[in-house]
């Protein structure tokens, strides 16, 4: 099971959030490229990168510290926030990207979620935002009606590299991640599912990739509070 550090990034800053509120932000470092190759000397494989102000603005609003990572940092890196055309898609791919992360569009234009998957194979993933398994949008301040795991299966033939399944109650509060829910998305879906929101400690890492059918799992806050080390955890999760 993969870990990915994560990058959360709101006014050109490395920050977290307490159940996606804006208004709840910690910032953690005001030089996101040295938390990125902070987290490389750990040995982390990915990293995984939010532009928070873009998913509420429709578009990218932290392309340089993107860019800055992208440029310093030599491990494959994956992206959501604000990504919601074609153009966009193919500007951060060529940047050096390696995945970028569609979650309002795969509510709200499917289609350009299966374009973009067959034109770069590989490079694309779902991210499904949900409250109480129903998915949210727009930096997950617009709810809707729309059932997560729906939502996932309509994406099983489109050639998408990954889900990424956020329980938004569980994000960013340090009481560890819905397993249940994560762990019936991926029974439910070939898609290889990544966990986040909640990961907290060694044990849910564990426990996620004890499941056996969780591919991955993101967390953030825990490593910054040193709650996760992660040279530690790496390590048990290769093990």
């Amino acid at each position: 099971m993969i870990l990915y550090p994560a990058i959360d990034l709101k006014d050109g800053q490395a920050v977290r959030l307490v159940h996606g509120d804006m208004d709840k932000a910690t910032v953690f470092n005001d030089d996101p490229a040295a938390q990125a190759r902070a987290f490389v000397a750990a040995g982390c494989e990915w990293l995984h990168l939010v532009d928070l102000n873009g998913a509420f603005a429709g578009e990218p609003v932290n392309a340089a510290p993107v860019e800055a990572i992208l440029k310093s940092c030599d491990v494959p890196a994956q992206l959501g926030g604000g990504i919601r055309d074609m153009a966009t898609i193919e500007t951060w791919l060529s940047k050096g990207l390696h995945r970028v992360i569609l979650g309002t569009v795969a509510v709200e234009n499917p289609d350009l979620v299966r374009e973009a998957a067959k034109a770069f194979p590989g490079h694309v993933a779902v991210g499904i935002d949900a409250r109480n398994g129903k998915v949210a949008t727009k930096g997950w301040a617009t709810e809707t009606d729309v059932d997560a795991t729906d939502l996932a299966k309509s994406f099983e033939d489109a050639g998408v590299a990954a889900i990424i399944y956020t329980d938004i109650n569980r994000d960013g509060a340090m009481g560890g991640p819905n397993i249940p829910a994560t762990q019936a998305l991926a029974e439910a879906v070939d898609i290889p599912v990544i966990a986040s929101g909640g990961v907290s400690s060694l044990d849910d890492l564990t426990a996620l990739k004890a499941t056996g059918v969780i591919s991955g799992a993101i967390s953030g806050r825990a490593l910054y509070d040193g709650a996760i080390d992660l040279a530690s955890a790496l390590a048990a999760l290769k093990g």
